[in-house]
């Protein structure tokens, strides 16, 4: 969790909230959920479609009531105010820009609801427009700019109107593959500059990684894990986070011995040692290890020592290489690399691979 000291701006205090879904009865959409966005971060709330990700946004914002919970923004309990009195800014999916309205008019907006003065609001459109990359849109309408460009218009909208907390819904989903990577640059360039609390959700891992200071992980209403992007890449406490954060290769394995520090393991027909699993574990205990593709090391050819493989499937990347490499067992590694040296290894190609064992996690086995 985000440390004490860092100063909390939003405090969610076991959120509930549940929806009646036809023949189904009530479903509980999220279940006691608390969490703390540290002031000035960007944390993502990821998970599945249907999680509970975006009712929490939703009862954050004051579209939603929840059932029950606390919602704290600055300090102040806003579970009852209506949206309008939380200094909250939304960013839609679908970028909810009014189309008969030009670029200066949809920016302008809220500050005109808001009684600015003219003159004002003119110079703060100005500045906000400039700081999203659309200075000299002012006469355009919406019809008339790219998706990127009317995101854009949508978050300038927004910041204008200097909200303390930014919220987002899933903002990059209508955009193309190399849309999306830009936009999230800008998005996380603008909410450092302006360091504004900031709780952005998406069920899109790599977006949340390549964006977040914090990450909380939901499915099925609940709140699953909560820390940097790095710590629930390499230390998640659950096999459904470890498979949702990044690739993941499941390996069946047995604990020869604890030792000092970690254990060793039997996996593949070869010896590793890895870090403990954090519970307590005995020798003879069969596990799941969890190996990203990046801690397999691949070597051309075999008889080298090592867990003997062959190429089942290869895919060139461009920066990288991704395989898919048949080892012992009817199992089947995914492995990546960067090393030119091994860009042209094909189907059929025999190979030696070896582990990484201090980035291996263990999991119970099944119905252990």
């Amino acid at each position: 969790m985000p440390q004490p000291g860092l100063g909390v701006a939003v405090r969610l205090e076991g959120l509930s909230k549940r929806f009646v879904h036809g023949a189904k009865g009530e479903v509980a959409a999220v279940s006691s959920v608390s969490l703390e966005v540290p002031a000035g971060s960007l944390m993502t709330l990821l998970g599945p479609s249907g999680c509970g990700k975006t009712t929490c946004l939703r009862m954050v914002a004051g579209f939603e009531t929840p059932d029950a919970g606390r919602v704290w923004i600055g300090g102040r309990d806003v579970t009852g105010l209506p949206a309008n009195h939380r200094q909250i800014g939304f960013v839609f999916q679908n970028y909810a820009l009014f189309p008969h309205l030009t670029v200066f008019e949809n920016v302008a907006y809220g500050l005109r609801v808001k009684k600015v003065p003219a003159r004002e609001i003119a110079e703060r459109v100005r500045q906000v427009l400039a700081l999203v990359g659309l200075a000299g849109y002012e006469r355009q309408f919406p019809n008339q700019l790219s998706g990127g460009e009317q995101q854009r218009v949508a978050l300038a909208r927004v910041i204008v109107v200097q909200p303390t907390v930014l919220l987002f819904d899933e903002p990059l989903s209508n955009l193309d593959a190399k849309l999306r990577v830009q936009m999230r640059a800008e998005i996380q360039r603008l909410q450092r500059a302006l360091a504004i609390t900031t709780i952005y959700v998406t069920h899109d891992q790599e977006e949340a990684m390549a964006i977040s200071d914090w990450i909380a992980v939901m499915n099925r209403g609940e709140l699953l894990q909560v820390g940097p992007p790095h710590e629930l890449y390499y230390a998640p406490r659950s096999l459904f986070v470890a498979q949702f954060i990044g690739r993941a290769n499941l390996v069946p394995a047995v604990v020869t011995a604890v030792v000092p520090d970690g254990v060793t393991l039997a996996l593949l027909g070869d010896a590793c040692r890895a870090p403990s699993p954090g519970t307590p574990i005995a020798s003879g205990s069969r596990v799941r290890a969890l190996v990203r593709p990046e801690a397999v090391g691949l070597a051309r050819g075999g008889g080298a020592p090592g867990i003997p493989g062959k190429v089942a499937e290869a895919v060139f990347l461009g920066e990288k290489s991704e395989y898919g490499i048949e080892v012992g067992g009817g199992q089947r590694l995914t492995v990546t690399t960067s090393d030119p040296a091994l860009a042209d290894l094909r189907p059929g190609d025999a190979v030696t691979l070896t582990l990484r064992g201090e980035l291996v996690r263990l999991f119970p086995e099944a119905g252990a």
